[in-house]
């Protein structure tokens, strides 16, 4: 045995690529009989492979982005603010090739062949490569010459129909860019997600309005390895997987994550489809029609850039790479639907590690960055998108709901959801509970949750209701609803009910469909009741054995939803504010999330393949919720507005989504917050900017918001240069630029909000506006919570076409209350454009 234990070690050892002269010695070792000997090989190749990981390091010199010459033979390559990269010019080509050449030298110069792998160099958006390799070596490396940080890779997770509608895009948008049918033409949106089911309605090249050759995309296409077909048509005009950091690590499995752009999980499919699916495909789910689905921008193209994965989500080294990928493909939009399991405590600050570098050097191109805000919510401080060039997008919930119930044979009516048909109009079914119907009853506690249909009696369930118990196996995913139709359909139920006796505490059910009339009572009191009334009306021998079955019931019709006027609302898990500067949990003097979107039960195309969520196996449509659902719906949005005005910068468009939001719901009533009271249970309290930023996106006035806050990749630097606990060297490791701008504040960033996390007597913040319309007279006026007060200058100005112009907001400390005040300043013109920020901050003695 320990012979076998040995070999298996020098063949792991020389697979994984140590040194030729490690393999020499351990190659003599084998040859050793003596006990010890064996023990100390199998440890000494557990410490050296054990430990390796893939870390991002950045390296002295300029990426192909701000490169600006210098160099014999290698001319400039830097691009202006929101200016498209030409990675098709010599200059790039030569200067790219040059970088990766330095990458390898560097590494080779240090370590021996084969005891490091280099994963991929980053040459376009920052200048650096990620590599796998020992501890050991990378603290060699962050000690070479040349060599400006080393980071550690760390995990990214997902953050995870009828809100065109919702939002108002048939009647108020999409005509103005030429009806659905032209609504996105020829914006590319970019998704670096789990990729796409190619197959799908959504993502299909129309026959009556086929799609035209995109020339300035430059994106590839790979292909299915098991159709040996491209993944593009025309609709979808890029496909790309990124897995190398996870393969490297031992996470990626190929059989399982498909080492092709193929989505193996449901959620890149999802995202897509909610920005640019196709427009009016039926959503059609074990029979039935819910209606029709489009993606806010129906004829954008999609590129996707897959770096998420079933099992492990995904690797920053891994994600980074997809990013850069996109930017020099030509993307015009990212959508980000991921966020960082924790913070990279690696560096200082949120805003300045690899990820938010890249992504600044992806604004500088042009390219408009839309985040999911993360899915901690309700709690504070748990946002996982923090940095001003990013659009961070909270989720909603929107004005649909399912809603279904339980008719008992003693008149009650139990509320729950179940998006299933009626049983039968004017008829009662025998109800029949999952433990008195076991075929063995040695397992009850183990089959009440109705998942194996062979350890129940078809004779005794056959024609009735079965009634099931909610386990912890639904909570973890073992466990589904869909399970439990399935198993009440091979029994011959008529239906079933799943009660839920008790559950942890802010646990959230969401409605799902089934093919048969099915019920969830959620409400843990309403299924005491229904137990009850079982109990009573069902007669037992004395041995417990069931001899009757009396108590009957019937299931209501779930399919139609119910539309309410309380929404928006923030749903409960939508991360909150406020925003943190660095890993103490400090407060920043900037304002997240920025936007809110719809993020809660949102219909979309699915991969039949994907496994995230169990209760949609196999299906081609979920229903899901999560800010990954709110992040494309801004992609989408920002689609149109880029499409409108082509020539706007990110900054412009974050502006113009930002500063023409609602507060308000459909009620005209100030936007609610779902919250957890003190015992846990959900409540409703009015929302503030830290749960939903500026508010909820108007996609139609956000066409034509009057007046924009624009930014620049200077102005960015700038923010970056003015954050405490930040140096100049730090800065320019990442962005290649000296702090030679500052602002004074970070909080007078020219962003479409005010953030003052320590405001002491007095503190004045400047704005500037450019007028993106005819010329207007604004009156600006401003209110605030009575702790802080606010005031203008000027009252009003008049701007030209294309003029900018500045104003300043004040703001005093009136009384020190340990609290957040809000407020908003309101610019109002005279030919019916509003303009609004908020403004947050709070009051210290000093």
């Amino acid at each position: 045995m320990n012979h076998i234990l040995v070999r298996f070690q020098v063949l792991d050892v020389t697979q994984r690529g140590s040194c030729r002269s490690i393999q020499t010695d351990l190659v003599m070792m084998v040859m050793m009989t003596v006990e010890h000997m064996f023990m100390v090989l199998v440890l000494f190749g557990f410490l050296i492979f054990a430990k390796s990981e893939v870390y991002i390091v950045t390296v002295e010199g300029d990426p192909v982005i701000s490169y600006r010459g210098g160099i014999d033979g290698f001319e400039a390559t830097a691009v202006e603010s929101d200016e498209k990269l030409d990675v098709t010019s010599d200059s790039v080509t030569s200067y790219s090739q040059h970088l990766e050449t330095r990458h390898d030298t560097l590494l080779e110069a240090l370590f021996e062949d084969e005891t490091y792998t280099k994963v991929y160099s980053y040459k376009h958006l920052i200048n650096g490569f990620a590599v796998h390799m020992s501890p050991e070596q990378a603290e060699t490396l962050r000690q070479a010459p040349g060599v400006k940080s080393v980071d550690r890779d760390w995990k990214v997770r997902k953050l995870t129909t009828h809100t065109p509608q919702f939002l108002g895009l048939p009647t108020g948008v999409w005509p103005t860019g030429g009806g659905f049918d032209r609504a996105g033409e020829d914006i590319v949106i970019g998704f670096v997600d789990s990729g796409i089911f190619p197959h799908h309605p959504s993502f299909q090249n129309t026959i009556t309005e086929p799609y035209e050759p995109l020339p300035r995309y430059r994106g590839k296409c790979e292909i299915d390895p098991d159709t040996k077909r491209s993944f593009c048509n025309g609709k979808i005009v890029g496909a790309q997987h990124f897995a190398k950091a996870a393969t490297v690590s031992g996470a990626f499995n190929p059989e399982i994550d498909f080492a092709s752009p193929l989505d193996g999980d449901g959620h890149g499919s999802h995202t897509a489809a909610i920005a640019a699916g196709n427009n009016g495909i039926p959503v059609r789910v074990h029979g039935y029609e819910y209606g029709r689905a489009s993606g806010m921008a129906p004829r954008a193209r999609i590129a996707v850039y897959k770096a998420l994965y079933r099992l492990f989500g995904g690797f920053v080294s891994d994600v980074v790479a997809a990013i850069e990928q996109a930017v020099h493909d030509g993307v015009d939009i990212l959508n980000l639907s991921v966020g960082p399991n924790s913070p990279p405590a690696t560096t200082r600050t949120t805003f300045l590690n690899p990820f938010d570098a890249v992504l600044l050097s992806a604004v500088k191109a042009g390219v408009f960055v839309a985040q999911a805000a993360g899915n901690g919510g309700p709690f504070a401080k748990t946002l996982v998108s923090y940095s001003p060039w990013i659009a961070s997008v909270a989720a909603a919930v929107d004005d649909r709901r399912y809603k279904n119930h339980l008719t008992l044979g003693n008149g009650k009516i139990l509320p729950g959801i179940g998006m299933s048909p009626a049983t039968r109009v004017d008829q009662k079914y025998t109800l029949v509970a999952a433990n008195d119907v076991l075929l063995d009853s040695s397992g009850k506690s183990t089959t009440a949750d109705c998942q194996r249909p062979e350890v129940l009696n078809k004779n005794m369930v056959k024609g009735n209701i079965l009634l099931c118990g909610y386990s912890f196996n639904f909570v973890i995913g073992t466990a589904s609803m869909a399970k439990v139709a399935e198993t009440a359909k091979a029994l011959g139920a008529v239906g079933f009910v799943l009660a839920v006796e008790n559950a942890s505490p802010g646990t959230k059910f969401d409605p799902v469909p089934v093919g048969m009339p099915g019920i969830l009572i959620t409400d843990a009191s309403k299924s005491t009741e229904l137990i009850d009334y079982y109990n009573v009306s069902t007669s037992r021998d004395w041995t417990g054995r069931v001899k009757s079955f009396k108590a009957v019931g019937s299931i209501g019709n779930g399919l139609e939803p119910v539309l309410h006027k309380s929404a928006p609302m923030v749903a409960l898990f939508s991360a909150r504010g406020p925003n943190i500067k660095d890993y103490s949990f400090r407060d920043a003097d900037l304002l997240k999330p920025d936007i809110l979107a719809p993020g809660s039960l949102i219909w979309a195309s699915w991969s039949p393949n994907g496994t995230d969520e169990a209760n949609y196996i196999g299906e081609h449509f979920a229903m899901i919720s999560g800010t990954s659902m709110a992040a494309p719906h801004i992609a989408g949005i920002a689609a149109l507005v880029k499409q409108k005005h082509p020539r706007w910068s990110p900054a412009a468009i974050k502006s113009a989504l930002m500063t023409t939001t609602s507060t308000l719901d459909r009620a005209e009533r100030p936007i609610l917050a779902q919250q957890y009271s003190g015992s846990e249970t959900m409540t409703f309290v009015q929302a503030t900017p830290f749960d939903y930023g500026s508010g909820h996106v108007n996609p139609r006035a956000a066409l034509d918001p009057g007046l924009i806050f624009d930014a620049g990749y200077e102005d960015y630097i700038g923010f970056l240069c003015t954050t405490p606990g930040l140096d100049s060297h730090e800065i320019r490791n990442y962005t290649h630029l000296p702090c030679n701008y500052t602002l004074g504040h970070p909080y007078n960033l020219n962003s479409p909000s005010i953030t003052v996390s320590h405001l002491v007597r007095t503190q004045t913040v400047t704005r500037t506006v450019t007028n993106v319309n005819e010329e207007e007279t604004y009156k600006i006026t401003a209110r605030m919570s009575p702790a802080v007060a606010i005031e203008t200058r000027p009252q009003a100005m008049t701007l030209k076409p294309g003029a900018s112009c500045k104003f300043t907001v004040t703001l005093a400390v009136r009384s020190v209350t340990g609290t957040y005040s809000f407020g908003e300043v309101l610019l109002k013109g005279n030919r019916g454009h509003k303009v609004r920020i908020p403004v947050v901050a709070m009051g210290y003695d000093r």
